[in-house]
């Protein structure tokens, strides 16, 4: 069994699995951080990002990037549109690939890299959630960047990366990066995704079975067990033991697991969800008060659900109700009606609503009255009749480089009055503001991430018990943001193999296949004559046809007509041989010449007759 490695960031994972001959894929993340080194792309003309001077280098040698590159404060960007980093295809071919397992919608964003114009054939497998607000989010990364087309296309900066400041000197494998794929690649990958439910065992080529179990971290998040005849493996990716509004964490079905690979745990392990979510609510309700606006950039699916009940709640409290909350994105309207549709993969409380009969969300009831009005963009009819001041807008990308966010942030960013909070923990808020500043609007980050910290990872592992536990490297040190934090880590036990690895890496997992099932008919079966050999071992000799398809075995016994080669009466010896006996039993064949010599762990046994024979 081998494990590949095909990403750089561990928040989007992508992995290849090879187990019994089979090539799974699991999850097909996108890495987004590359987009932070472009300029935003606006809807409508900017002054100020058209007129950023021209960066050169110092040497002005290398005419070929001039116009490229443009400089604001301290900070380089390229002028062209926003590339990502897809994953690793070098390591192996994509046409091998016979398996994609999604585990959530925010780790499918690379599935049109993957699967068109690959070769892949193979088959994909995700929860109904997940395949339909997977489509939302695709559907809206490619509207915002295709709204915004860019006449210039930079790429010969790549060929001076060394010379450029940082951070975009220190970019990774820049030359790999991507342009965003187009609707009919997303509609292509799409309609080969096969939907599955919970608990619900697929059958792969007859080697494996692969079963989705809830990870409750969003609605139709799953972790994958995957298992043969006597084996198994767990995938264990984007998990929350928290509760929220997704059915929750199910982790009886992945105990005692021969491996556990285990990836995609919090960005803020040093944050708590829950104040977070505080913070955000008060510091959004005193800039109402204040006269100003709230922006909060934010994907169109997920933790804004529970924005919108907590944060409506708390300006009740502190009696600014009356300001309207706007949500912003070209499929803002299919994410709130599919939330409220999916009542199945909601968690019991959210369930209960259903059966009342209520709405599962709040947001429902704050649409109905006119207290959340949603538009595709700010543009859309009837959005300038109905947007007033103050008022809190929820839109996209929180990358800050593509979606009505850019326009926003041009409108209010010079009024200290507005604030910009930050709640996704996908991107550096510092970074993701860098092309705006100098900025005056206030920044409160609260970032929001629920899934797994190290505290619960740790405790979650003890009580798993698997036999090997695989994770990526920089879940074995203190993160970055806190260096002093050595219970930041995940626990290396005696009582376990822990194996770390990296981007690019090919390990070898420490799972090797001892025992295979095989189907017996009847007629066969009952020919089994047991006889113990040793304390709990007993053998007994077959003779049948045994027949492979799909990687099923079948023995089946010879057809009445068909001949049996194999002699009635053989016997089939087993165990060590007693030479005294073995000695006895030849000479009472005549065999008299049998001379013993010690070889290795063993003895020879030469037969003087034959061996004169024999040199002659």
């Amino acid at each position: 069994m081998k494990l590949y490695c095909l990403s750089n960031d561990p928040n989007k994972p992508c992995h290849i699995l090879t187990f019994r001959e089979i090539t799974l894929m699991l999850d097909c993340g996108l890495s987004m951080q590359s987009v932070l080194n472009f300029l935003p792309l606006s809807y409508v003309y900017s002054n100020r990002l058209h007129n950023l001077p021209v960066w050169m280098p110092n040497d002005g040698g290398d005419t070929d990037v001039e116009g490229e590159l443009r400089e604001n404060g301290d900070r380089i960007f390229i002028d062209s549109l926003p590339e990502f980093c897809p994953p690793l295809d070098k390591l192996i071919d994509f046409a091998q690939v016979d398996v994609i397992l999604i585990s959530n919608y925010l780790c499918m964003m690379a599935l049109p890299f993957i699967t068109e114009g690959t070769g892949f054939q193979g088959k994909v497998y995700a929860t109904e959630p997940t395949l339909q607000i997977g489509r939302l989010l695709l559907e809206e990364l490619v509207t915002h960047i295709e709204q915004c087309p860019k006449a210039n296309f930079a790429s010969q900066w790549k060929n001076i990366v060394h010379k450029l400041p940082y951070p975009l000197n220190e970019s990774f494998k820049p030359k790999s990066w991507r342009q965003i794929y187009n609707m009919a690649n997303v509609n292509e990958s799409l309609s080969r995704i096969q939907m599955v439910g919970y608990n619900e065992k697929i059958d792969i080529y007859g080697a494996l079975q692969v079963l989705p179990t809830s990870s409750g971290y969003n609605l139709g998040s799953s972790n994958w067990i995957i298992t043969s005849d006597h084996e198994k493996v767990v995938y264990l990716s984007g998990s929350s033991t928290l509760t929220t509004h997704p059915r929750p964490m199910d982790h009886h079905a992945l105990k005692n697991a021969d491996v556990l690979i285990m990836t995609d745990l919090t960005q803020t392990p040093i944050s708590n969800p829950d104040s977070m979510l505080g913070l955000l609510c008060v510091v959004v309700s005193l800039t109402l008060r204040g006269g100003g606006n709230a922006l909060i950039p934010c994907y169109p699916s997920g933790v804004i659900y529970d924005l919108f009940e907590c944060l409506s709640i708390k300006m009740q409290d502190l009696g600014v109700q009356n300001c309207p909350m706007f949500f912003i994105s070209p499929v803002a309207d299919m994410s709130l009606a599919y939330s409220n549709i999916l009542a199945e993969w909601l968690s019991s409380a959210k369930q209960n609503r259903v059966y009342v009969p209520d709405e599962p969300f709040p947001h429902a009831l704050l649409l109905k009255n006119s207290k959340l009005k949603h538009f595709k963009h700010i543009y859309s009819e009837g959005f300038s009749t109905d947007f007033q001041e103050p008022c809190v807008v929820f839109c996209g990308h929180p990358s800050l480089r593509f979606g009505d966010v850019v326009q926003f942030i041009e409108l209010w960013g010079n009024n200290p009055r507005n604030c910009i909070v930050f709640t996704e923990p996908d991107f550096d808020y510092i970074e993701a503001l860098a092309p705006f500043q100098p900025i005056q609007m206030k920044v409160a980050h609260c970032a929001i991430d629920t899934s797994l910290n190290f505290t619960q990872a740790n405790k979650l592992i003890k009580d798993l018990k698997p036999t090997t536990l695989v994770v990526p490297e920089c879940y074995t040190q203190p993160p970055v943001s806190a260096p002093t934090l050595t219970e930041l880590v995940i626990e290396n036990n005696s009582d376990r193999t822990l194996i770390p690895y990296k981007w690019g890496e090919v390990i070898n997992l420490p799972l090797k296949r001892k025992q295979g099932q095989i189907i017996m008919e009847t007629e066969v079966a009952q020919k089994i004559n047991p006889i113990e050999v040793k304390t709990g071992i007993s053998l007994s000799a077959l003779s049948g046809a045994l027949t492979i398809k799909d990687n099923v075995h079948n023995m089946t016994s010879f057809d009445a007509g068909g001949e049996n080669k194999l002699q009635k009466g053989t016997h089939y010896e087993w165990g060590l041989v007693n030479v005294t006996e073995f000695l006895q039993k030849l000479a009472q064949e005549g065999i008299i010449d049998a001379k013993v010599e010690p070889s290795g762990n063993g003895v020879m046994i030469h037969l003087s007759s034959i061996d004169e024979e024999r040199s002659d």
